[in-house]
Order: C-alpha cells, then sequence, then structure tokens
C-alpha cells in the first residue's frame, strides 16, 4: 500500500467525493484508510451506568485505499504515486509534477 498515515488525499468515489483530509489511520491487511472527518457513521451508544444517558458518536470508518488519492503538492490535485531514487535512498513522489512528497 503506497498511503501512509499523515498523507493529505482527496476522495475520488464514493458518498463524499472530492473531500480533501489527512490519513490518520492506515490498515494494510485490509488495503484501507481512515480519513479525518470522511466516511462518518452515527454510532447509537448505550447508557453505561443507571441514571447515565445513551448518546450519538459520530465516528470515521475506513475506506477502500482504491477511493482515494494523494494531493499532488504543486497543483493540489489528485495524483498517482511514484518511487525515485536520491542518493541512497528511495523517496516517493507525485506523478503529476515529480514532486517530492
Amino acid at each position: 500500500m503506497k498511503l501512509k498515515k499523515g498523507d493529505n488525499v482527496i476522495v475520488i468515489a464514493g458518498k463524499d467525493k472530492g473531500k480533501k483530509g489527512k490519513i490518520i489511520r492506515s490498515l494494510p491487511a485490509l488495503n484501507k484508510v481512515v480519513v479525518e472527518g470522511l466516511n462518518i457513521l452515527k454510532k447509537h451508544q448505550r447508557p453505561r451506568k443507571t441514571g447515565e444517558k445513551g448518546q450519538i458518536i459520530k465516528m470515521a470508518m475506513p475506506m477502500h485505499v482504491s477511493n482515494v488519492m494523494i494531493i499532488d503538492p504543486k497543483t493540489e490535485k489528485g495524483s498517482r504515486i511514484g518511487k525515485k531514487k536520491l542518493g541512497d535512498k528511495m523517496v516517493r513522489i507525485a506523478r503529476k509534477s515529480n514532486q517530492e512528497i
């Protein structure tokens, strides 16, 4: 999986199409990512103790990695990810502008 925690991404498919956010969690075994503030689910939580009220919690749920693209630092649009060797180390680059991510 080419996307990592902390990457800025844009959603290209689904109910949040066109929205931008930051990856807060990566699930490589499932090929899914959790994007901050997107793919929100309302969870109804029962009261834990007597006398306490139940509540509705908003949670960001995982979405498939194919539904997001990394944001190109130069053009601020979605781009694919490539790799380039600089000296001894490999760095990730945006394919549209060849800028380092």
